[in-house]
């Protein structure tokens, strides 16, 4: 009898402990949330993650209006990304990338994404909860919630009987010790070696959809907690909570057995579940109940999916709200000619950025030198369309433009893969752009250096003729370039920008200021005299520029 007790007080022992941990450790994690919030995410990105991430943004992407790979890639949008992920769960992340790849074009959806964002901003405590709800679902680095939620189909069942035979062979064994001490305790050796070895062998083959269904289980206990809160601004979007919580009761039954834990975490508790399911296979006899329960409801889980991910992305965006110096909730208008207008823009990735202004209907052609500034501000107005149509939110003081579908054509390189020459590369990057042409929306594309990969006669030609058919129509365009020559062929259908330095003290100085009119400094031979070129290159080469400014040939020299 004095085991017994002894039993009963270490299983009450390890009851109390474990509750105490987890109290210690959400009232840790409610702390840390707080401290988070408009802080840059401290978020580690294996090489796997970004691969798992994008499978949702996959199964519902739109390659007439979303931001194709060329333009995502353009703009480094995985660096904003990354700077606005302070998303709590795996859901929140993968939908948050879906979102910010997929601009809305209607007033309604961005107002009420405005409406939580403000809200989600303006209510610390209720706010907290959500997120601590989110961050107790986790994150995972390898696997995507919605693809393996939605490939249950390629799962073979597992052969019950046989995980029977061993689980109740062991248990037989261990009741035979106290009347055949030495049949049973040689069954019970047998079959725990055996039970071991299949146990890990079985589990290695269905080790996602574990990991998976584990996760689908914390996800089932948070929306109870989150359905208590009673938020009356996010109802619409935990009505779907009650729902899924009966329709996978069954799922969640005896789920202790299955998501409690494990031995790395220290928890005793969490140890001695461990060996039970190693030893008795508790989690894999229950997983054909699992697997039969998520496809009969598949549907619903999906809704579940989109609401935790919805509302997770609304509260990293009002926390990235938080991180920026300012921001501006935009005007966006349908209908029209295209039109922009910018106040104080700048571009969120940088520590200290140069903010500048820009306004019209009329598509822009930047001059400058290398370094001055040209692809940065342009890139700055590709995210910062994207934004505002993704999360309402403009990183500048005012923002009022059309509707837009956003392309750039910027940043490209040779395909050693395809065997495809710069050239060809950005000639198809190109006409994927004018292809695009013809839809209602407008398009805003950004073009940097169009056509530099050919000779200057046909760049200047061909660049010529795609520029215009850019302007063309129902399209605003952005594009850099060095060909001064462009910017008077190109001046009815273009307005003219520019970027400039100054030379001081043999040193070369940027105000990354946009001015209006064509670059007029002449720079570049300047910077070969600071770097040690010789007298006798830089005379020579500013000779030969001034002869062909003056003639308009090129002299031999």
């Amino acid at each position: 009898m004095e085991y017994v007790y002894i039993m009963i007080g270490i299983v009450l022992f390890l009851v109390i402990k474990s509750r105490y941990d987890a109290k210690v450790k959400l009232s840790q994690l409610h702390e840390k949330l707080r401290q988070a919030w408009g802080d840059i995410p401290e978020e580690e990105y294996p090489s796997e993650k970004f691969e798992s991430i994008k499978k949702y943004y996959l199964s519902i992407q739109d390659e007439q209006k979303d931001i194709d790979d060329i333009t995502y890639n353009d703009l480094d949008f995985k660096e904003i990304f990354m700077l606005m992920n302070n998303t709590g769960s795996a859901i929140g992340e993968e939908y948050l990338y879906a979102l910010l790849r997929k601009p809305v074009f209607l007033e309604k959806e961005l107002f009420e994404r405005n409406r939580l964002m403000n809200f989600f901003g303006n209510h610390e405590e209720e706010r907290l909860k959500l997120q601590t709800s989110f961050a107790l679902m986790g994150k995972l680095n390898k696997l995507s919630i919605f693809e393996y939620i939605n490939r249950t189909d390629n799962i073979i069942p597992i052969n019950m009987g046989k995980e029977y035979i061993l689980s109740f062979g062991l248990l037989a064994s261990i009741i035979c010790i106290f009347f055949q001490p030495l049949i049973g305790g040689l069954l019970a050796v047998s079959f725990l070696v055996i039970n071991i070895l299949t146990y890990f062998k079985q589990k290695a083959e269905i080790e996602s959809y574990f990991t998976v269904f584990s996760y689908i289980l914390s996800l089932l206990k948070e929306i109870k907690e989150i359905r208590k809160l009673g938020i009356k601004e996010i109802e619409d979007y935990t009505k779907v909570y009650e729902e899924a919580d009966k329709a996978f009761k069954k799922f969640q039954k005896g789920s202790t057995l299955v998501v409690g834990g494990n031995s790395m975490s220290g928890d005793l508790a969490d140890v001695v579940l461990d060996y039970l399911r190693m030893l008795f296979h508790i989690d894999i006899i229950k997983f054909n109940t699992m697997l039969k329960t998520l496809r009969k409801n598949r549907e619903l889980l999906n809704q579940l999916y989109e609401s935790i991910g919805y509302l997770d992305s609304m509260i990293a965006a009002a926390s990235f709200r938080e991180q920026i110096d300012y921001y501006c909730e935009p005007r966006l208008i349908s209908g029209g000619k295209p039109y922009l207008k910018v106040e104080d823009v700048f571009h969120p990735l940088l520590e200290e950025p140069v903010a500048n202004s820009i306004h019209g209907n009329k598509s822009v052609l930047i001059t400058g030198s290398n370094a001055s500034g040209k692809s940065t501000f342009i890139k700055t107005m590709a995210i910062n369309a994207i934004l505002s149509q993704t999360i309402y939110t403009s990183v500048s003081r005012e923002y009022e433009a059309s509707y837009f579908r956003v392309f750039s054509s910027m940043a490209l390189k040779d395909d050693i893969f395809s065997n495809e020459s710069y050239y060809m590369v950005e000639i198809k990057s190109l006409k994927r752009i004018l292809d695009k042409m013809d839809g209602e929306i407008p398009i805003l594309c950004f073009v940097d250096e169009v056509l530099r990969g050919t000779n200057t006669l046909e760049r200047i030609a061909a660049s010529t003729q795609i520029l215009r058919s850019l302007a063309d129509g129902n399209t605003l365009s952005f594009a850099a370039t060095h060909d001064i020559e462009l910017t008077h062929i190109l001046e009815k259908d273009y307005e003219n920008y520019h970027f400039t330095e100054k030379v001081k003290d043999n040193d070369i100085l940027f105000d990354y200021k946009l001015y209006s009119g064509r670059a007029v400094s002449r720079n570049a031979i300047k910077l070969l005299e600071l770097l040690g070129y010789s007298d006798d290159i830089t005379r020579k080469a500013n000779q030969l520029a001034n002869d062909f400014l003056t003639n308009g040939t090129w002299t031999q020299g």
